[in-house]
């Protein structure tokens, strides 16, 4: 059984590594920015669209502060990642947001901040899958019919290349994505020839629809709450900034300086392909509607259920390149690509931060643990499981769960960065040299900003957002804060009852005697092998003990006891209702009850097979007996094994596994977070 599950294992994530492999796993800058910065990248393929979304509420007069909304967006854009290559270099352990806020603000703000970043992390796969879709829908019918299906397998498929590890993973995203950013880069360019140069008049094939607006007129505080609400859509484009952050120790070294560099050209893509796309469907006069079915009007004629809303990316293109064409179509495939691929970034942050959180124990220690490829693998199948239950209930659609969106991003940036104020500030009392000083006061300034321009963020997203499903996510967060903090405390409990007292063992707690019990159910190989080895372990009191079911049978083991002279006494229970288990723990509680200070060493003969079949037909009574005494205090059980001739085969399966490095080969990786080319992030 064990090779027919090896067989598939081993073609579907590869080969086992060692643990002495993981250096070789560590990613060049070339390889590291697909792989922590496809979510930012892949981000302005909806970003744009939703910005126009909402002001569609206003009508096509509202487009006109779309320029203005993404210099918005831009500013914040440059604050945060200036903001996190402060954090980078101060914290290149890889906790990120989580440890800054940990170690600089306290246990309860680091377990926000974790609690943000797993619900965004979610969220990420969950909206880059179904945006990825949508793309896709728009030249694969099929795919929009079955949406939901289609994103499904491909959060599957996306966690089988993961669970192949992140250098595999990274390599088989970086084509994509720089075909996306390279096709974005030409559509820019060749769109301000054109329109510049040339002078033509390009037009998107929305461009003589007209938009319904729900609210005619807005002005006072509704068009300010509507450009608020506007704004925090497109900073949708923020998402996934905080990877690098935490997959620092991914990078090869100088870790701390590739990061910042990889941070650095990840934000000046980002924003140029941002700007890019909302100039282009300015001058394209591109229509975006939330309702299109019903807001969007063809010659004063809604465009019906039937319709289907390509999204901003998509449309530019096709008035740019010409719809169909070639530069049109690899566009279009590269955008699907790497909206799927976004959801690498979520698949390198969830398992390394659910690692360091289970390390800290706020999670299971399982999620501590490395697979075979040495990247985290039960982290990753969580958060593939948990993308899954979001995208059926919200059927694959990216505009409700947009709305879900951004919440965790800008409750982690903002309290990130005032840890990093608190951290600049601790450092300035102690440093003395006078240029460490300055370097210090232009990193807090820079994160002081950042802190106020994040915080002023979020009260925006929570005012904006709240209503429109930013609920969902602060529940979620909620959900999240409350589990781990009863995992910690679960597990300081247990920590706490388990600790050896200090000093010498205190007697009283000694066992004053030992009284040992075999089972036994006949005279056989197994039972002898049984009474042997609890003969040799010298106990106070030695007894066998048998459950009488059947008269015939009781009275045959008792002739063949007697007849074969065994020096050990036999003591028979009856059970008139036929039951196994429950007489022997009513007799060994019994003894507990007459002699509290006796040990009662309980030794269940048990077979040993090599086919999976022969588990269900042999040892259930033992498992059963076992799980019942473990509860009973004072009562230690050992099972005294006994090895069939079909275990042999077992044998030599195991031995086949190991010639090949099997699962189990490597397991556990330890998160190395000690801060290695800076000394002023400690933990």
């Amino acid at each position: 059984m064990s090779k027919l599950t090896d067989v598939p294992k081993r073609i579907l994530i590869g080969r086992a590594l060692r643990s002495d492999k993981l250096g070789e796993t560590l990613l060049p800058k070339r390889i590291a920015l697909p792989v922590f910065a496809s979510d930012p990248l892949s981000s302005v393929a909806y970003a744009p669209g939703e910005v126009l979304l909402v002001l569609s509420i206003a009508g096509v007069s509202a487009y006109h502060f779309s320029p203005w909304i993404a210099v918005a967006v831009v500013v914040l854009m440059f604050t945060v990642v200036a903001s996190y290559r402060q954090n980078v270099h101060a914290y290149p352990s890889g906790g990120g947001d989580y440890e800054v806020a940990n170690t600089n603000l306290g246990p309860k703000a680091g377990l926000t901040v974790a609690s943000a970043l797993l619900v965004d992390y979610v969220l990420t796969v969950a909206v880059s899958i179904s945006s990825g879709v949508e793309n896709l829908g728009s030249a694969i019918p099929f795919v929009v019919e079955h949406k939901v299906l289609c994103a499904i397998g491909i959060i599957v498929l996306l966690t089988l290349m993961n669970l192949r590890g992140v250098k595999e993973s990274g390599k088989l995203f970086a084509i994509p994505t720089y075909v996306f950013v390279a096709g974005v880069f030409l559509m820019i360019a060749w769109g301000a020839y054109r329109s510049v140069v040339m002078g033509d008049t390009m037009h998107a094939p929305t461009s003589d629809f007209e938009i319904k607006p729900e609210h005619q007129g807005l002005a006072g505080f509704a068009l300010v709450f509507l450009l608020l609400r506007a704004f925090s859509s497109g900073c949708a484009a923020l998402t996934g900034v905080e990877a690098i952050s935490n997959g620092v120790p991914a990078f090869r070294k100088p870790k701390s300086r590739n990061a910042a560099s990889t941070l650095a050209l990840m934000g000046a893509l980002a924003v140029t392909m941002f700007c890019g796309i909302i100039g282009l469907a300015m001058a394209t006069d591109v229509k975006m509607a939330e309702n299109p079915a019903k807001d969007l009007l063809h010659n004063g004629t809604a465009v019906g259920e039937e319709y289907v809303q390509d999204p901003v990316i998509s449309q530019v293109a096709a008035a740019v390149f010409g719809d169909g064409t070639f530069f049109f179509v690899l566009l279009a495939a590269a955008t699907a690509l790497v909206l799927f691929l976004a959801a690498n970034t979520a698949y390198n942050g969830f398992p390394l931060l659910g690692s360091i959180l289970a390390q800290d124990r706020y999670l299971p220690r399982q999620l501590h643990t490395r697979g075979d490829r040495l990247a985290f693998s039960n982290g990753i199948v969580l958060l593939a499981g948990a993308a899954i239950l979001l995208v059926w209930l919200y059927g694959a659609d990216s505009t409700r769960l947009i709305q879900l969106y951004i919440v965790g991003v800008f409750v982690s940036f903002t309290l990130s960065q005032i840890g990093m104020v608190r951290h600049w500030n601790r450092h300035l009392r102690t440093e003395k040299d006078q240029a460490a000083r300055r370097r210090m006061v232009r990193s807090r300034a820079i994160n002081t900003f950042g802190a106020f321009f994040t915080g002023l963020v979020l009260v925006v997203v929570l005012a904006t957002k709240f209503t429109h499903g930013a609920w969902v996510a602060l529940l979620g967060m909620v959900i999240f804060y409350g589990t781990m903090s009863a995992i910690r405390k679960h597990y300081d409990r247990v920590a706490e009852e388990i600790a050896a007292d200090e000093g010498p063992s205190d007697d009283s707690v000694r066992p004053s005697r030992v009284h040992s019990i075999v089972l036994v159910s006949k005279v056989h190989k197994p039972t002898l092998r049984a009474l042997a080895f609890a003969k040799l372990t010298r106990s106070d009191k030695l007894e066998a003990l048998s459950i009488s079911v059947d008269p015939a049978e009781t009275k045959a083991l008792r002739e063949e006891w007697e007849r074969r002279g065994i020096n050990v006494p036999l003591k028979i229970l009856d059970s008139p209702y036929r039951e196994i288990t429950r007489p022997i723990i009513e007799y060994v509680k019994g003894l507990r009850r007459e002699s509290p200070r006796d040990a009662i060493s309980v030794y269940i003969p048990e077979y040993v097979v090599g086919h999976w079949y022969e588990h269900l037909l042999h040892n259930q009574s033992a498992l059963r007996l076992k799980g019942r005494l473990l509860f009973t205090p004072g009562v230690m059980v050992t099972s005294v094994p006994y090895q069939l001739q079909s275990s042999e085969l077992a044998k030599e399966r195991a031995k086949k596994r190991q010639e090949w490095n099997a699962p189990g080969a490597v397991r556990r990786g330890p998160v190395d977070r000690r801060p290695k080319e800076n000394s002023g992030g400690k933990r």
